[in-house]
């Protein structure tokens, strides 16, 4: 069924059974207003822990914290109706153990009322995802590129060139044995995203990956030209709203400082109008 037949937002286990249909889409949004504007064409939302940096102006998602994230996934929960929504566990909020992923997954969906959470990690997450889904707790895993681990990974460097490639299926086939309902490849080379997709059973959510994956995912702010601090190779932005909304600002202040803004229209009689002296 499409994002814009649909009544009520999808459940995870009706998102695993997307697997080899109609592609997933899905963006990440951090308010309401934003969340309004994609939920009848997305099948799920991302609150992403990258709200850090495309909404905070950190220089990595890894100053993210829970209460970020409940607030911003509180926004855009309240913008949605027909997709559903999915939260990031934030850097520190998880790796300790499985108790602790617990206690901070379920936090967030109460809190949020998310309908899933994301981790990020393979081999070394599996027995946390095997917990959190035998608790009730939907997870979408998360691997490839895992910025919340950048530090280890040496940068922002595309994943699975070489020797790495068997590691990086082993964390794909990992997840999914886990119980993982949907996984997000990130920037993984196209040949590897397409192995993965055709090995395991559960959906490949690409970002900078491959169009053989089961859905795609972007941040929001990428793709419509918000962020323009850098620009990944695997963003095609589909409009220019931060070089647009600049050049508004600029004829909003030329305007004041002309006093052309506000005009008549915008300013109040002392009567309201149709009323006699």
């Amino acid at each position: 069924m499409s994002a814009t037949a649909r009544q009520k937002a999808p459940m995870p286990a009706e998102i695993r059974a997307m697997k080899g249909g109609t592609p997933i889409v899905s963006l990440t949004a951090y308010s309401t207003p934003m969340a309004r504007m994609m939920d009848a064409h997305c099948d799920f939302v991302l609150v992403g822990d990258s709200v850090a940096m495309v909404q905070h102006g950190h220089s990595s998602t890894l100053s993210a914290t829970m209460e970020m994230m409940i607030l911003h996934g509180q926004a855009v929960a309240r913008g949605l109706e027909t997709a559903m929504l999915v939260v990031d566990l934030p850097f520190r909020s998880y790796e300790e153990s499985p108790e602790q992923a617990f206690r901070n997954a379920a936090r967030l969906m109460a809190e949020t009322g998310a309908g899933a959470i994301k981790l990020e990690g393979g081999e070394t997450m599996a027995e946390t995802i095997h917990f959190l889904s035998r608790r009730g707790i939907p997870v979408m895993a998360h691997v490839g590129l895992t910025p919340q681990a950048i530090h280890t990974l040496g940068g922002y460097k595309v994943q699975g060139r070489g020797a790495g490639a068997q590691q990086l299926l082993a964390d794909a086939k990992a997840v999914s044995d886990a119980g993982a309902f949907s996984v997000v490849l990130e920037k993984v080379t196209e040949t590897l995203a397409d192995r993965i997709t055709r090995e395991i059973p559960i959906p490949t959510i690409g970002i900078g990956a491959s169009a053989g994956c089961d859905g795609q995912i972007l941040v929001v702010d990428d793709m419509l030209g918000l962020f323009t601090a850098f620009k990944p190779k695997f963003v095609k932005r589909y409009a220019q709203l931060g070089s647009d909304g600049e050049a508004a600002i600029a004829a909003y202040a030329a305007e004041v400082r002309a006093r052309e803004f506000p005009a008549a229209e915008h300013v109040f009689a002392d009567e309201a109008p149709g009323k006699s002296a």
